[in-house]
C-alpha cells in the first residue's frame, strides 16, 4: 500500500527544520572557531576545561560527544599548542586529567566572549522567551530519543 506523500508529516518537518537550524548555527560557530586556529572539538575541550576545571580524559569524550580515541588525539594537539596539559591523579595514577595551561586559560578567556556573541547573534531570530521554550523542548526531545534508542 502506497503512502500519501501529499499529507504533511510533522515529525519529518521537525527533523528537517532541526537539521537545517543546527547546520546554520554551527556554521556561525565554526567560522568563529576556525578564525581562532581551532576546530570545533578542540574548542569544545578548551571550553569544558575552562568552565568545569580539570577533567579525566575518560570523561571528556562523554561531555563533548566524542570517542575516547579521538579525545587522546585532540588533547595531543592541544598539548602541542601548549593550551592543555595532562596530569596524573594523586589518588589513582591510572587516572589522567586534562587541564588548561596558563596560556590555555588566557586564550579561552580572550576568545570566549566573542564566540558567545557570535552564538547570540546566530540565534537572535528568537526572543528570550522563545529561546527558553525551544531549549526546554529540545532537551525533552533529546531525552526521549536517548531513552528510546535501542
Amino acid at each position: 500500500m502506497a503512502s500519501d506523500n501529499s499529507k504533511p508529516n510533522e515529525s519529518l518537518d521537525l527533523f528537517i527544520a532541526l537539521s537545517r537550524a543546527t547546520q546554520w548555527v554551527n556554521a556561525h560557530a565554526d567560522r568563529d572557531i576556525r578564525g581562532n586556529g581551532l576546530n570545533r572539538t578542540e574548542f569544545g575541550v578548551l571550553e569544558l576545561l575552562y568552565h568545569r576545571g580539570p577533567q579525566p580524559l575518560q570523561q571528556i569524550g562523554e561531555k563533548v560527544l566524542m570517542s575516547s580515541g579521538n579525545i587522546t588525539y585532540v588533547v595531543d594537539k592541544l598539548e602541542k599548542k601548549e593550551l592543555v596539559r595532562r596530569r596524573a591523579s594523586t589518588e589513582d595514577r591510572r587516572l589522567i586529567f586534562a587541564e588548561l595551561t596558563d596560556q590555555g586559560k588566557q586564550f579561552i578567556e580572550q576568545v570566549f566572549p566573542t564566540h558567545q556573541a557570535k552564538i547570540e547573534q546566530a540565534v537572535a531570530g528568537l526572543s528570550t522567551e522563545e529561546k527558553q521554550l525551544t531549549s526546554m523542548l529540545l532537551k525533552k526531545l533529546g531525552r526521549y530519543a536517548q531513552e528510546h534508542y535501542k
